[in-house]
């Protein structure tokens, strides 16, 4: 979705099936639902709230990320779709307006009849779930008061995370208790890998613009904080992207000091010639789609399944560490780019399962 000047480009270049828009004049808001693929199953996707410098730039992130929970769902061999919800306020909003907004929103989920499950993502919580199940349940995941629990997705997209730091470790031979990661943005999803980092034995240096995140962390041993600026320049074994996408780019990958890569973040690469200039540099790169599925494959799978909180913490260790493994060989041995190998082990993926019933 890169070079795209236009709203008309971006909805023309996208390869998915259905783009919602809905204008909420009450809260000067905009909604954006991107269905990518029902190929394997219902999409399934986050709710996402922040700003945006235009409608453009909402829609593009929605469709990109709807695309990344296509590829997400089918590497992992899970019976769903790939969906996303972006909803745009155009200013800062009061508690009882932004209620109303989303139970707005849980109107549009509804009306879609199934056809788009949906939990929390950035800047949504599950006490947003609890608003917009009031109108939109049952398709809403990660309610405070479902099985999934007030903690949401987080945890097991963190372990999900650590399953790939672990792998990229031992490719590297270095003991995780001996190495050096560096953690870019502490949210939900990089404090509790900052916290599992440590108690595996790792060091961390943890960078974040919001000074209040950083801070929480530290005062723990072993843990160095760095100005946002820093990050992405300083030495060590992996660098773990966990705040908003687009890191890696033309502009950045030639500052990278790191070895190898894995994070939380969507779409960390710019464009997809970021890939090759990685492998070329000699960074191991471990595609953001195939390490961040953790908490998307563990609400879904809780929630529509039945699995456990045991079932699902082993299915996203599993789920990550084959498929990452099966792409660094597949990389190794053709040549290619980490990237464009799980693009192609997803597809073939998605392209199996189509012609099937998802069971």
């Amino acid at each position: 979705m890169t070079g795209v000047s236009t709203l008309e480009e971006a909805l023309a270049a996208w390869d998915g099936e259905q783009v919602i828009l809905r204008r909420d004049a009450e809260a000067d808001a905009w909604i954006i639902v991107a269905l990518h693929s029902s190929a394997l199953g219902p999409a399934c996707g986050g709710t996402r709230m922040r700003g945006y410098a235009g409608l453009r730039e909402a829609v593009v992130d929605a469709l990109a990320l709807a695309g990344g929970m296509t590829l997400k769902f089918a590497a992992a061999g899970f019976p769903a779709g790939g969906g996303k919800a972006v909803i745009w306020p155009s200013r800062p909003l009061a508690q009882a307006e932004r209620d109303g907004l989303l139970r707005r929103y849980g109107a549009v989920v509804a009306s879609l009849a199934g056809a788009f499950r949906t939990g929390p993502d950035v800047g949504t919580t599950p006490r947003d779930m609890d608003v917009i199940a009031e109108a939109g349940a049952p398709y809403v995941y990660c309610r405070t008061c479902s099985t999934a629990g007030p903690e949401g997705s987080a945890p097991h997209t963190a372990i999900g995370v650590l399953a790939a730091i672990e792998l990229l470790c031992a490719r590297l031979s270095v003991p995780l208790d001996a190495a050096h990661v560096v953690v870019q943005g502490v949210g939900s999803v990089g404090a509790r890998l900052v916290r599992r980092l440590l108690a595996a034995g790792a060091r961390v240096t943890i960078a974040d613009v919001d000074a209040r995140a950083t801070a929480a962390l530290a005062g723990l041993p072993r843990v160095d904080v760095v100005s946002p600026a820093r990050a992405l320049e300083l030495p060590c074994d992996v660098l773990s992207p966990c705040a908003l996408g687009g890191a890696l780019s033309e502009r950045s990958v030639p500052r990278l000091r790191c070895r190898a890569i894995a994070g939380a973040a969507n779409n960390m690469l710019a464009t997809p010639e970021d890939d090759e200039r990685l492998r070329a540099r000699g960074v191991l790169y471990a595609p953001d789609f195939l390490v961040n599925v953790g908490g998307a494959l563990a609400i879904t799978g809780i929630e529509s399944r039945g699995w456990s909180r045991e079932q699902a913490t082993a299915r996203v260790r599993a789920a990550v560490r084959d498929n990452l493994a099966e792409v660094l060989a597949s990389a190794a041995r053709t040549g290619r780019g980490t990237d464009a190998c799980a693009r192609e082990l997803a597809r073939a993926r998605l392209g199996a399962g189509a012609s099937t019933p998802c069971p």
